[in-house]
């Protein structure tokens, strides 16, 4: 097992506790209760589609693997209706054997065990030793950091529940079994004299209760504070004044009148924080060397039976009940704030009580997150006889320890990719297993791989009880199947397209695992770190491609898995960087296009670099803060920059939200509705941003010509604290330039608002676009061109033409062979007989097209058409709207006199 280190638990609180009884609560941003539309609490809003999720919900088992002794790992996959359209998901369930006797539960707490100091999961389970893990309590994103709810590790509090109506908490019991209920708290003070006085709570941030005693939690209070709690504010935006005393060993050592004491709590002591009436007592009552004690309980709400915390295991808070008797139940409190489809995080156990099961429901490329309701109905339908939630969406995150290897890892991408967000708490699961004999050996390695790409493979090994073991190397022999693969020594080569197995035996042991080689087929998209460059002899860039498949793994493409073309100069590409040595004559815009197993993208050469747009330094047109929501305040404007932008100037936009609500946006608008002016077709823009830690969403709006609105996401999350450098790629935005940069905002979305800070500042500085269609696109024809269906004729800026094959209409499009279009129009084509490819170059565009396929790569990204290219005579057609419009070309139709209308 992971050790804790329980007598430092243990210090946390040396109180002479009397009856225990387990109180917790999840929760993100949990200060004030959710209101409902009367201004009163809406405890009982149950889910009112219980039964049509119930039987919706389509639940299969795709697998399951051991992690260690007692506890498995099970992946379901989960399809729903919404709205009329299938939506399909995956959660992981991890389900701990309680009659196991080497598995246990326990709560991980922040840093070194302490409240108010935050970690990831994944960093909780590997200071701990878990083998596995998920997020728990929910958690005033800007207080110090501690639970909600109440948690107690290992028989000790160390904090106790909040005054809130309709908070669930689940505990085991020493004797493992497994409790989820409500619970409230009670504790008294008592004086050397004799004089008593209520205990409100101990290690809680503010908060504002709903049992009507006080405005605020710590008003006319008295709170203790022990080591764990290791922030010097107790706590912070309490609105009150503190009177603290230190007690030591039960004997009062200091007491500071109206402020708090300038120090940490010492190791095994406590600081009793009061106020008004609390202080009153304190100044009446208390002196220094005298004695001071307490008692305190936990009572079940439900039925008023009281349980002492040293008869359990461990405690964490949540937040609604979901099942209850095995079936789907009202909610405990309003949910409308943790409403929407995301990534969630529960707890449960089985109707005998011999399991607990710790679900995490995925919100990512691969899976459509779930809403409350349908987590009911999946809970139920795995077996969960009474569950709860636990703090979910950004928060979720779940990690296991693989059969063999040695420590946990993310079970899947969070709702922000690979990064895990800092926590107060979590739940691990730990192995007191002894060391057994060997049970198994595991090949360890990556399971896909790209053409070219090299994997080194090891044997890991396995014993009884399914804990890792160090296995006799030898000397093992190793195979691989049909091709795709070749393996020497246990370093594997990607051949080819397709799925390999690796076998590696060593003695009587072997083992196998499947590998899959990627073809292009397999990909979304492929993406060039430097999508344009100079097109300028001596010039050097680096080309690094990644390949995005389209179960969205996300891969390096290896320099020698990528064939290199090209266009318009000379030069090379080698390890990864692109070296122009020298332009052909003429030539104002060169292509290098990368591909891999004839999947393209392609890099861009022209004399375009990035173009500064805006550093806010002579500013002359009006900048204003606006919002959707009159409640919404806040300021927009060039300010002094901070840091290292000391000494410039800066767009500075301040926001406060806290009196809106739903979806609320905060924008600095650029030169009133007009917006500031982006004179040619940007590829990428980059921009210094000084973030705010809100977790708010950062976007841009640009309008065009014609009105058409664009959004551009700059930051989906706003997770860092000063300046930061953005670079956005705009290839596939969409957007028709010229265009203008109207408005840059901060975005509060209404699902997971619990999570996110409703104030903040975030500047911005040095805004640039890289705009290759200044060089790449000036040399390009412009004006119209026309043609009749049936006619072999073509009529150019009023200049009548003729053409070898006349437009046809096919299942109600028009088809022309490229060469019209690009004759007009300017660009190249180039057709590939063996693989029937069409690769059209035109300005800053590298378009790939295949005969009779739908699909179609844009600048290396992958997207479907209504119709595709055709051979029809012997002639290769394609699709003129089509291509036309990917190329940045307007196409109209005439009905009545079947003409089509080319603009540039």
């Amino acid at each position: 097992m992971g050790k804790k280190n329980e007598e430092q638990l243990r210090g946390m609180n040396k109180l002479p506790a009397k009856k225990w009884i387990a109180a917790s609560l999840a929760g993100v941003l949990w200060i004030m209760p959710v209101l409902g539309s009367e201004g009163l609490p809406q405890w009982a809003s149950g889910p009112a589609s219980v039964a049509q999720a119930a039987s919706s919900l389509n639940v299969t088992k795709l697998g399951e693997e051991v992690i260690t002794s007692g506890a498995i790992m099970m992946k379901y996959k989960f399809t729903t209706v919404r709205s009329g359209k299938t939506a399909t998901g995956l959660a992981d369930v991890i389900r701990v054997d309680l009659n196991n006797p080497y598995v246990s539960l326990d709560v991980m707490t922040g840093k070194g065990g302490k409240l108010t100091t935050r970690q990831s999961t994944g960093g909780m389970a590997a200071e701990t030793g878990a083998v596995a893990a998920v997020n728990g309590d929910y958690f005033n994103t800007g207080g110090e950091g501690a639970p909600i709810g109440g948690q107690v590790s290992g028989g000790v509090v160390v904090s106790t529940p909040s005054q809130l109506n309709g908070m669930y908490a689940f505990a085991v019991t020493k004797d493992r079994k497994p409790v989820i209920d409500q619970y409230s708290f009670e504790g008294l003070l008592t004086a050397e004299d004799g004089a008593q006085f209520p205990l409100a709570g101990i290690n809680k941030g503010a908060y504002s209760p709903e049992d009507g005693s006080s405005t605020y939690s710590h008003a006319n209070a008295a709170y203790i504070y022990t080591d764990a709690w290791t922030a010097l504010e107790r706590p912070k935006n309490s609105s009150t004044t503190p009177t603290e005393v230190l007690v030591e060993n039960d004997i009062i050592t200091q007491i500071s009148a109206d402020k708090a004491l300038s120090m940490a709590v010492p190791k095994g002591a406590y600081i009793l924080r009061t106020h008004g009436l609390g202080a009153q007592f304190v100044k009446n009552h208390l002196a220094v060397g005298q004695k001071l004690s307490s008692a305190y309980t936990l009572k079940s709400k439900s039925t008023q039976q009281e349980l002492d915390p040293a008869s359990l295991q461990m405690m964490i808070g949540g937040h609604t009940i979901l099942v209850n008797d095995g079936k789907a139940t009202s909610f405990s409190r309003s949910t409308s704030s943790i409403g929407g489809f995301r990534a969630r995080t529960a707890l449960g156990y089985s109707q005998s009580g011999q399991y607990v099961y710790v679900v995490a429901v995925e919100d990512n490329a691969n899976s459509a997150g779930m809403s409350l309701t349908e987590l009911q109905n999946f809970m139920a339908n795995i077996g969960v006889w009474k569950g709860m939630n636990l703090d979910g969406g950004g928060s979720t995150t779940m990690v296991d320890r693989p059969l063999a290897e040695t420590s946990a890892t993310l079970t899947f991408n969070t709702e922000y990719g690979t990064e895990q967000r800092s926590v107060v708490n979590g739940l691990g699961v730990y192995t007191s297993a002894p060391k057994g004999e060997v049970k198994g050996i595991k090949i360890s390695g990556s399971t896909v791989l790209l053409i070219g790409q090299k994997a080194t493979y090891s044997l890991k090994g396995y014993d009884t009880y399914y804990n890792p073991i160090d296995v006799a190397s030898g000397n093992p022999s190793w195979t691989a199947s049909n091709g795709s693969v070749t393996v020497n020594g246990g370093e594997a080569t990607a051949v080819k397209a397709g799925t390999a197995t690796i076998k590696a035996a060593s003695g009587t042991a072997s083992a196998s695992t499947e590998v899959t080689v990627l073809g292009g087929e397999n990909l979304s998209s492929l993406t060039v770190g430097t999508a344009t460059a100079p097109l300028t002899p001596g010039a050097s860039v680096s080309v690094p491609v990644t390949a995005l498949a389209k179960n969205g793994a996300s891969l390096t493409v290896p320099p020698a898995s990528l064939k290199w073309e090209l266009i318009g100069f000379k030069g090379s590409v080698q390890d990864g960087k692109l070296t122009v040595d020298s332009v052909d004559p003429g030539v104002t815009t060169g292509y290098a296009i990368a591909r891999y197993d004839g999947f393209s993208t392609a890099v861009v050469l022209s004399a375009a670099a990035a173009t500064p747009w805006e550093n806010f330094e002579n500013v002359s047109y009006p900048i204003a803060f606006t919002s959707n929501v009159n409640s919404v305040t806040g300021t927009a404007g060039v300010a002094a920059g901070s840091a290292e932008k000391a000494g410039s100037k800066v767009l500075s936009l301040s926001y406060d939200m806290t009196a809106g609500s739903g979806k609320m946006y905060a924008y600095a608008q650029l030169n009133g509705t007009s917006g500031k002016n982006i004179p040619a077709a940007a590829t990428s823009m980059s921009l210094d941003v000084m973030g705010d830690m809100s977790l708010n969403w950062l976007r841009a709006e640009v309008v065009d010509g014609s009105g058409k609105i664009s959004y551009i996401d700059l930051a989906k999350v706003i997770d860092w604290n000063g300046w930061k450098s953005l670079n956005i790629d705009l290839s596939g935005s969409g957007i028709k330039f010229p265009a203008a940069l109207k408005r840059l905002y901060v975005v509060n979305v209404e699902e997971g608002q619990d999570e996110r800070a409703k104030t903040g500042t975030v500047a911005f500085d040095n805004i640039s676009f890289v705009m290759p269609s200044l060089s790449s696109e000036a040399g390009l024809p412009k004006g119209t061109a026309a043609m009749s269906i049936g006619s072999k004729s073509i009529t150019v800026n009023g200049a009548k033409k003729a053409i070898d094959v006349a437009p046809i209409v096919k299942d109600a499009s028009t088809y022309v062979p490229i060469k019209v279009v690009l004759d007009a129009f300017g660009g190249s084509a180039a057709w590939d007989k063996n693989t029937k490819k069409i690769m059209v170059l035109r300005g800053a565009k590298a378009l790939d097209l295949t005969v009779n396929k739908k699909e179609f790569v844009l600048n290396g990204k992958r997207q479907t058409a209504e119709v595709a290219p055709l051979i029809l005579q012997g002639r290769t057609l394609v699709p003129l709207r089509l291509v036309s419009e990917q190329l940045g070309l307007t196409v109209k139709w005439e009905q009545k006199t079947k003409t089509v209308t080319i603009e540039s």
